[in-house]
């Protein structure tokens, strides 16, 4: 047996640095579990939630003025909709549907007057359908967690597929057209429904000779047919509120404008005051008597102090690497999305002279308030579209374009993805076609078929 000898070099963190990055990489609820925790742990660790009148009542005219930003911002911008020149900012969230799927169909339930057991079953039902308004969950599962028997919870489908919107309540995509199709009047109805129970497949990848064989009709039917299917709603609960509550974020920074352009806040006023209790120093400093006490309370303050520094330094590292997205991004913060330059974590950790990793770290879980909404830090890091030197075009800016072209576009005779890669080329963003389809999906924009309007 031969011994051979290796020599390798390793970094091995110590638990003060693993402590320091984790705390880095902390969101702002985050932190604050996380030192309300350690101070349960270590009595050592003093919070104290000091007074600041006056920090507060600055702290409520901001959120004032940045409410008032936003809506005037949300005015501006519907009033201008309809403008060739501008197309809606990203961050101009319209208004979010107040009536959510479980209130529209249970109130269409209430002047039925249906015997208790079934309303029961039919409200069942609808909490168990899933964002799209369909059922995925199979009725014997149901009846077996709920104890319904099988039959009501079928008559209760029945019911529900019966009320508006029309496709609800359906098991699969195929069933929710099929239950659409029923409510229209068209000579080819029998072909649509035929193709939406066993055709979907087919029709995606647009093989109407095959679905013509199949169903002995001309291929001229199937494609009226098709045509046909595609004016139906395949999410027919899209135009309701969802029914999950909000989740409510705790920006880490705002930015709100200075008579020197914008000016950047953290927002550390709701964190409790950290220190090291007197008592428990006092306590260390007198010697006890005891060994283990004294070593105790030396390896609670250690502890302490390490949290103290990760806390601090997550708060420095954060403002430094917010205060360099304010300078580079400034054009965003003063005119809005679609703004933002080509910037990646390499840039910014060569100008800060930090790791990139750390950067990533600082930037996880943090958002940033300012006048056109909440940010994830994350987002400001907009990679250039374009792969050629010469182009400046980040992502966000390609991506504001493109929405104003097609919001600008005839409706009759929409812009293909080649035709929107030719004009933004000519307006200086040259990307790929492939890349325009990407950002167009990502828009949540339909395709050429898709926004055409025949009358």
């Amino acid at each position: 047996m031969d011994l051979v000898l290796t020599q390798k070099q390793e970094q091995i963190l110590s638990p003060q640095m693993i402590q320091t990055l984790r705390v880095l990489q902390m969101g702002a609820q985050e932190l604050l579990d996380y030192i309300e925790n350690a101070a349960q742990e270590n009595p050592v660790l003093d919070l104290t939630d000091t007074p600041r009148s006056e920090e507060e009542s600055a702290l409520r005219q901001e959120a004032e003025w940045l409410d008032r930003e936003e809506r005037r911002l949300r005015v501006q911008q519907e009033r201008t909709a309809d403008s060739d020149d501008e197309f809606p900012r990203d961050c101009a969230a319209a208004e979010e549907p107040q009536e959510t799927l479980l209130q529209a169909l249970t109130e269409q339930l209430e002047p039925l007057h249906l015997a208790p057991p079934l309303h029961q079953a039919a409200v069942v039902l609808i909490e168990s359908l899933n964002s799209d308004g369909r059922l995925d969950e199979p009725l014997s599962d149901i009846a077996a967690a709920t104890g319904l028997p099988l039959c009501l919870l079928q008559q209760a489908l029945t019911l529900l597929q019966q009320l508006e919107p029309a496709g609800i309540a359906a098991r699969d995509l195929g069933e929710s057209l099929c239950i659409q199709l029923r409510r229209v009047h068209h000579p080819l109805q029998p072909i649509a429904l035929a193709i939406a129970r066993g055709c979907l497949e087919d029709v995606a990848k647009f093989h109407y000779g095959l679905i013509a064989k199949k169903l002995r009709c001309s291929v001229t039917q199937v494609k009226e047919a098709c045509d046909l299917i595609r004016t139906l709603n395949p999410r027919p609960a899209a135009a309701y509120a969802p029914v999950q509550k909000p989740v409510y974020l705790i920006p880490d920074l705002t930015v709100l404008p200075g008579p020197n352009g914008p000016e950047l806040q953290l927002n550390d006023r709701f964190f409790p005051t950290l220190h090291i209790s007197p008592y428990y120093s006092r306590m260390l400093q007198e010697a006890p008597e005891s060994k283990e006490v004294q070593a105790y309370l030396a390896d609670k303050i250690r502890q302490a102090k390490q949290l103290l520094q990760a806390v601090e330094q997550r708060r420095s590292t954060l403002l430094r690497c917010a205060q360099y997205l304010l300078r580079v991004q400034g054009d965003f913060f003063e005119k809005g999305p679609g703004h933002l330059v080509p910037l990646t974590l390499s840039d910014a950790a060569q100008a800060l002279e930090l790791h990139e990793s750390t950067i990533s770290r600082a930037m996880q879980n943090k958002y940033l308030q300012c006048s056109y909404g909440v940010f994830p830090l994350s987002s400001f890091f907009s990679h250039s579209a374009s792969h050629t030197a010469a182009q400046d075009t980040s992502a966000d800016s390609a991506k504001a374009l493109l929405k104003t072209l097609i919001h600008g576009e005839d409706r009759k005779k929409p812009l293909s993805d080649q035709q929107l890669c030719d004009t933004m080329a000519v307006r200086g963003c040259a990307i790929s076609r492939r890349t325009v389809a990407k950002y167009r999906e990502e828009l949540g924009i339909p395709s050429t078929a898709g926004r055409r309007v025949d009358h």
